[in-house]
This record gives structure tokens, sequence and C-alpha cells, in this order.
């Protein structure tokens, strides 16, 4: 069925209008914008839907997520990464997750995302100790069933976990050491993995993809790393991966490779369009520079970074290097929500606290550019989505623009940047297909699949635990590791973001 929108209000982030609204109609055939301007014919058979004070905008873009993470929501606070990841990824586990979970845990992401705006996420997915095609298949099931885009991949490590973080190897009691393995996967055998999911899943539903993701220079052999850039490459895809969130990670690229992370990428051959940087925190000009000459892209997770004490990634220098910068949640369970809407407050926000140069501070317009058409180009799938152009798929949210948020009606942007929270969404089309309509999600039956959970996550969860508490044991080592990499830190990167953390010179380019 057709979709005729009457007399919206519509941003379409597209390179004429920009963040300008303009008054129209627009025209969706199939899963396709056929059409956007004033006084359109209506076609016969057409849905037509009243949209006077409302307004038409891109769906959202979340452009880092890991929905590994998803049952952990509300779990975990007050820890830094490394130990956070000691028990959301837990060095010491038992079986993976059932299969019907595993669905479960997908299909909940998507219906949170959708219901949040976000019409396009990229899942940088995880399910040791193994790659299972049948496994990965569910969760392109989930997102299929759900209505949502996505990008999936099946991240990659093949480097024991004591060898991707500074001084662990020579702090952990060799016991405790004994009691762990190692990754056996090569990059040969990763390689024809994705090979076959390429073959099976991508572009399926003319809305689901598959990318290459590495989880991050120091967790992967450089083999590995430049085994899955080729493929990257070679299908056209996204390379996915993490780069310097953390302090111990600026230490670690130094006490490894004997420079930074960044340069060490440049200097194997995957500092590339390609490329999809998660984070991007601690890096210098050197690096920004390298990154911007590459034309590699961020996706900034702001909450996150937050959360986990990470730091503030420098954005205004990373756009002025022409970094393209997306917006993530991260993990539902450093992050704690799927809502872009939070992401963009938050960034926007942050950021002033930066620097005192107000004119460096990000804008509202940014922050939607972000969330849109930008975060559409991490994915490498801005030519798809990501704003409202003729051609375009047809990814959109209709918010109604009479309620609280937007009362009086300044200026568009700031609102929708400022004020909004998700509450004003009235439609979300992904695909063309109408998936959330008046708060409803209409592609799912959200009561059925919460009983379901309500059944079987007790019983996981405490599961879960009882790896919580077997992993314990590793954690004042990695405590003392992250305490030694942070002082180690303000030697090699006094300067974080736009904001000196320690007394001195301001730095800033320019």
């Amino acid at each position: 069925m057709s979709l005729f929108f009457r007399n919206a209000t519509i941003l379409s982030m597209d390179k004429v209008h920009g963040v300008t609204p303009f008054s129209g109609d627009l025209l969706v055939e199939g899963d396709r914008i056929v059409a956007i301007g004033a006084n359109l014919p209506v076609p016969a058979g057409a849905r037509v839907i009243d949209a006077g004070r409302k307004l038409l905008m891109p769906g959202l873009v979340n452009a880092h997520l890991h929905s590994c993470e998803t049952f952990f929501k509300g779990r975990y606070h007050g820890m830094p990464l490394e130990v956070w990841m000691l028990y959301s990824y837990p060095i010491l586990m038992k079986e993976p997750i059932s299969e019907r979970l595993l669905y479960l845990r997908s299909l909940l992401t998507a219906m949170e995302s959708l219901k949040a705006g976000v019409t396009t996420l990229v899942d940088d997915f995880f399910d040791p100790p193994g790659f299972d095609l049948n496994r990965l298949k569910l969760v392109f099931d989930a997102y299929d069933h759900a209505g949502i885009r996505a990008n999936v991949s099946h991240c990659v490590i093949d480097k024991h976990v004591f060898d991707t973080m500074p001084y662990l190897r020579e702090l952990m009691p060799q016991d405790l050491q004994d009691e762990v393995e190692g990754p056996s996967i090569t990059p040969d055998e990763y390689i024809a993995y994705c090979q076959a999911v390429f073959a099976t899943q991508h572009g399926r539903a003319g809305r689901l993809g598959f990318m290459i993701s590495a989880s991050a220079p120091q967790r992967c052999s450089t083999e590995m790393m430049q085994a899955g850039m080729g493929m990257a490459q070679a299908k056209g895809v996204a390379y996915h991966t993490h780069v310097l969130e953390t302090k111990t990670q600026a230490v670690t690229g130094p006490k490894f490779y004997g420079r930074s992370l960044i340069r060490y990428m440049h200097e194997i051959g995957i500092l590339t369009p390609n490329t999809t940087i998660a984070h991007s925190i601690w890096v210098s000009e050197d690096d920004i520079a390298l990154m911007g000459e590459a034309g590699c892209s961020v996706a900034h997770n702001a909450i996150s970074n937050l959360k986990l004490g990470s730091g503030i990634a420098p954005i205004r220098r990373l756009l002025d290097a022409g970094v393209h910068v997306g917006l993530g949640t991260d993990g539902l369970s450093s992050n704690d929500t799927a809502r872009i809407f939070d992401v963009m407050r938050l960034a926007a926000l942050l950021h002033e606290i930066a620097t005192p140069d107000t004119e460096r501070w990000m804008t509202a317009a940014e922050v939607l550019r972000s969330a849109t058409i930008e975060g559409a180009r991490t994915a490498m799938l801005g030519q798809v989505t990501g704003s409202l152009e003729v051609g375009k798929r047809a990814d959109l949210l209709m918010i109604d623009l009479s309620g609280y948020d937007y009362m009086p009606l300044n200026r568009l942007d700031h609102h929708l940047v400022y004020c909004e929270n998700g509450s004003s969404i009235r439609m979300v089309i992904a695909n063309g297909e109408v998936v959330v309509e008046d708060g409803k999600l209409l592609t799912i039956d959200e009561a059925e699949i919460f009983a379901e959970l309500g059944e079987l996550l007790p019983a996981y969860l405490a599961e879960h635990a009882y790896l919580e508490n077997l992993n314990a044991r590793f954690e004042p080592y990695i405590r003392e590791m992250y305490r030694r990499a942070t002082v180690q830190n303000i030697g090699i990167n006094r300067y974080q973001g736009d904001m000196p953390l320690w007394p001195g010179p301001d730095r800033r380019a320019g």
C-alpha cells in the first residue's frame, strides 16, 4: 500500500534543505520515497495520513550497539570498562545463551529501538566461544521479524584476553591464568565464516546486511585485522572496531606496538573509508589527522563513555578533520536504553564543558546530522537511508508537534535535540512499512514476548550471577592493571578530548 502524508512539516536532512524545515506532502510506494513536494496528487488506493501539526524526519540511526548486553540493562554501575567487561563479557563461561533466548534478546533490542524512533541499528554482535552460522541466523531472523534495518557483524577476537591489556600477565596469578583458554579461530577460518554469512544473510529482506568486525587492534592479530579489512573492501561494507576507548587503551598502543593504536592501524593498512571506530576518546592530534586523511568514521557513544568513566571524545576536532561522526547507544548494559534521543541531548550538552570556546561547541544541527545522515554514512548506508529524498528507502518518523516539547515552537532543531525524548513519536516507518503507530508496535506482539521473557529470564540471570561470582576472583588484578595504566596515561596523553584533565596550557589545535 502507498502512504501519502499530507500537509506535513518536513525535515529532510538532505543537501538542499539540511535542518531547515519546509511544508509539503510526501509519498511512499513500496519501500521507497517516490515524491516530496507541495500539493502532490494522491494516488488511487493510497493510505492518506493527515500530517498537519506533524513533523516528518528521517528515522534515527544507532551507529553502535551490542545486542548481547540487552539482558544486563540496569545491572552494573561504578565500574571502568575493563572491570565491567569481566561481568558483562565473562572470562570464564559455561554454555552460550540458549537459541531461544538469543532470538528473543535480539528481538527485544529491535523492539525497543523501533519504539524509540531508531529505524537503523548497527549490531556489533558477540557470541563466544564460537562462530555458528545457525546462531547468527537467529539474530537476522529477529531483525527480519521486527521490521528494522540492521547491519550485523560477528565480532572476532584472536588474542588471549590476558594479552589484550598491559601489565595483566605480570599481575595475574598463574593459577588463575591457567583457568582461561584462549580463542582458537584463525584468520582463514573467520573469513570463510564471513563468506558463508554474506552468501546466506546479507541483503535479506532488503534491509539486513552483514559487516566485518575485528574487536580492537589490541585484541586481534595483525593478520586478522588485515584479512577482515580485505573482505570489507571487497564486499563494500563497514569494518567496525573499538579504538582508544579508555585510559588503559591509551597506554596499550605504546606498550604493545611502540606507537598509538591509530598510527598502528594506519601503518598496517586498516585505516580506510570503510573503517568505523567506536569511541575514539584518547586520540592525539596526530591520530585525528590520520583519521581525517583516511576518511574514516566514528561512532560517538556519549552516554556509555560517561557511565564507564572512559572520557569525553574530541568530537569538534574530529569533525574539523573531516571524520564522519554518528551516534551510538553502545550496549544496553553500558547505556541502559536504546534511545538515541537521549544520546543526542547529552552529546549536544556534554561538549559545552569540553572547551570554553563557545564557537566550538556542537550545534543542534550537527547532532541531528550525526543521528541521521552521518550515522548512516558510518554504516556505509548513506545512499540508502539517513535523509528524506526521492529514491531513498522510506525510513522515517512522524512526530507530533502539538505537545509540551514544542509549545511554543521556536527552533525545531533545538526542540528535537534538547526537548524531545521520543514520547512525541506517532508513527515509525521502516523500509516503507508502518512498524509503530500511536505507541503500538505492529510487527510483534509485545505482551506475548514480555510474558515469555518473564518465564525464561530468571533462570538465565541466576546462571549469570553464578558466572559473576566465578569471575570476581579476577577483579582485584584487573583493577590494579587499570590503576597502573591510568597513572601511566598521564605521561602519555595528558590531554583528553577538547578539555585538559590536568593543569597545563590548553594546546588545542587552532
